[in-house]
């Protein structure tokens, strides 16, 4: 009887593993280690006071972190916290070439039509119309070698309705063409914050 029940509670142990499930998590495989940002926190300060942006925040996108987990952070200078996190896309970067990893792992490139990502500071200009999400978008001007053209490939802040407001992962985020884009629900929490300000906002895209 005792030999009878060990087998059938394996058994519903295998079965269950096999539909997809897991009775015990092995938080190896799902734990993602919170990164360390406090010098990048610190240069964005430096930077803003600087060239004389908004110093009460900056919005920080780190595409090294898993398209299915939150990236954009809104980091608040005064509290010296992330007040605000969610998904944003990265591009497809498959436009010149094949690009089998495009949902893994991001490319970048500052060449026009390339559909890629850009690393580098932004300045967030002008608020305008888009065809997209909530129908507001933000001209993203590039600061840097790696991302000057942004404004020529129109590389823009703006929403999509295919981004999800909450984390998706293991599941990835859609490819955009190269823009940044979120959540329609977060979108107005940006543009809410934008439209506040009368400094530009700097929006930082690292790796």
């Amino acid at each position: 009887m005792k030999h009878f029940l060990l087998s059938t509670f394996f058994l519903f142990i295998n079965c269950q593993n096999n539909d997809g499930f897991k009775l015990f998590s092995d938080t190896s495989e799902v734990e993602v280690k919170a990164k360390n940002y406090i010098a990048t926190h610190q240069e964005a300060l430096n930077f803003c006071e600087k060239e004389g942006f908004n110093s009460d925040y900056y919005f920080l996108v780190d595409l090294s972190v898993h398209s299915g987990k939150n990236r954009f952070f809104i980091y608040d200078f005064n509290s010296k916290k992330i007040t605000d996190k969610k998904l944003v896309t990265h591009g497809s970067c498959d436009k010149f070439e094949d690009n089998d990893t495009k949902w893994e792992k991001v490319k970048f490139s500052n060449k026009n039509d390339s559909h890629c990502s850009s690393k580098g500071k932004y300045k967030i200009g002008k608020r305008d119309y888009s065809s997209w999400g909530i129908n507001v978008k933000y001209w993203m001007h590039g600061l840097e070698p790696s991302n000057k053209s942004a404004v020529d490939r129109v590389v823009v802040l703006h929403s999509w309705t295919a981004v999800k407001d909450k984390e998706i992962y293991p599941k990835y985020s859609p490819l955009s063409w190269g823009c940044p884009a979120v959540s329609d629900e977060f979108m107005k929490v940006l543009d809410e914050k934008l439209q506040a300000t009368e400094k530009p906002v700097l929006l930082w895209i690292i790796e």
